[in-house]
Order: C-alpha cells, then sequence, then structure tokens
C-alpha cells in the first residue's frame, strides 16, 4: 500500500518508510523554506541541509506523537522545522563567539602589552587621586563603576549638568598631567 493525503499521517506513526517519503515529496519546500530563512544569516548551506535534514528525522520519530489531521500536521512540522532552525542557529552563533573568543585570545596580547596596560592604569589612577575629593568621587562612579552621569548626580548631589561639567574638566586637567607625566620622561 503506498501512501496517499488521506492515509500518510497513519503510515507515518506505523514507521512505513514510504510515508517518510511523501512526506520529504509534498514538504521538503515548505521546510527547506522555513530553515532557510532562520538560517541564512550564518551563509552556510550545509547547516540548513543538516537541519532540513534533522527536521524530517525528528518527524519520524515522534510521529506516535502527533495527533490530529492533515492541517494540524503541516502546523506540526512547520514548527518542528521552526525550532529546529533556532536550535541550529543558536548552537552556530555560540561556536562563532567561543571561536572568535580563542582567536582574541591567539591574537591577544602580549605579556609586555599587559604589564604596560597595568602600569598605565595605576598611573591614570594616581592622576585621578589628586583630583578633589568630589571629582574623584564622580570619576571612579563614571569610569569604574560605570554608573551614568543621571545616576552620579542623585549620589553626590550635584545637579546632571554641574556632573556634566565636572567630568569634562577633570578629563581636561588629566589630560594636561598625564602629557606632562609624558614630557618629564615618563611614559603612561
Amino acid at each position: 500500500m503506498k501512501s496517499t493525503n488521506k492515509n500518510f499521517i497513519r503510515r507515518l506513526q506505523r514507521q512505513k518508510e514510504d510515508a517518510l517519503e511523501f512526506i520529504v515529496d509534498n514538504y521538503l519546500p515548505l521546510i527547506k523554506g522555513i530553515t532557510y530563512k532562520v538560517l541564512s544569516p550564518l551563509n552556510n548551506e550545509g547547516i540548513i541541509e543538516e537541519c532540513t535534514n534533522d527536521t524530517f528525522l525528528s518527524i519520524w520519530n515522534n510521529a506516535k506523537k502527533f495527533s490530529g489531521d492533515e492541517n494540524d500536521f503541516k502546523k506540526w512540522i512547520c514548527a518542528i522545522a521552526k525550532y529546529k532552525a533556532i536550535d541550529y542557529y543558536r548552537k552556530a552563533t555560540k561556536n562563532r563567539e567561543s571561536t572568535s573568543r580563542e582567536i582574541d585570545i591567539i591574537e591577544g596580547k602580549s605579556v609586555e602589552d599587559e604589564l604596560i596596560m597595568a602600569e598605565d592604569r595605576a598611573e591614570i589612577l594616581q592622576l585621578i587621586n589628586e583630583l578633589e575629593p568630589v571629582d574623584r568621587n564622580i570619576f571612579i562612579m563614571k569610569f569604574f563603576l560605570g554608573l551614568n552621569n543621571e545616576e552620579i548626580s542623585q549620589k553626590v548631589g550635584l545637579t546632571k549638568s554641574s556632573v556634566d561639567n565636572r567630568i569634562y574638566r577633570g578629563k581636561k586637567n588629566l589630560s594636561k598631567q598625564a602629557t606632562n607625566l609624558y614630557l618629564r620622561g615618563n611614559v603612561i
């Protein structure tokens, strides 16, 4: 017996291979379209093909769990395709992120560069410590704690424009002091 529009769901649930062939023949463009829509930003045809095949495998393995008619079946396989594609996308982007982190580590700064940066930070902190206490607190909140100017103004009891001005003047002052250090031979 061959699978038809009327019996393919029952035959699929009985694990008849002709039912899977029927589904592939009739629903491949739909499944591939959904998969392509989600995975196309990756620019990897291999992942799209793998996800499409994995979708049909999942339909085959979970057919007994399906209950409904042909319209429900179409919605069901579309949902499977969509979520499989999303899983593949997440996995691929996670792999890309970890690969880019590994490249950053490989291409990262040498120990000497890291040491120089640490010395620079120490000298900048020394310059910040020479600021007035209010300005020092503003700089620490802004550049080390990551607070925005509105939050800083609330914490120190000044207006936002006053905080903006103090940051601007403080940066100018620090820049001048850093230049003086550089000119005296103390490279920062």
